[in-house]
């Protein structure tokens, strides 16, 4: 079951924002490519916040993810097109409903 998560807020400088769109928007085949990353999620909240929700079976799967591509893709965009740095906090699901 994917009960452990993490829940990424990203706030993009204005001028930036669309590439960030664009970044979030091609992570989708990073986040495929990764096995045990059970479910992935970009979103946008409006004009220059994003987010990234993701789902995990274990800690280690988790810890994995924060080592892979996309943390690092961001962690590359934060200085130059990032308002601050993502603010990302691991989570414990207490109920899920997928298809």
């Amino acid at each position: 079951m994917n009960n452990i998560g993490l829940l990424a807020r990203i706030e993009a400088k204005p001028e930036h924002a669309d590439e960030i769109a664009r970044l979030l928007t091609e992570a989708r085949q990073l986040a495929e490519a990764e096995e045990r990353t059970l479910t992935w999620f970009a979103f946008r909240e409006d004009a220059t916040t994003f987010g990234v929700f993701d789902t995990f079976e274990n800690d280690e799967d988790r810890a994995e993810h924060l080592r892979g591509r996309i943390a690092a893709a961001l962690m590359g965009a934060a200085e130059t097109m990032l308002a601050s740095p993502p603010d990302i906090r691991p989570v414990d699901l207490l109920a899920v409903k997928l298809p």
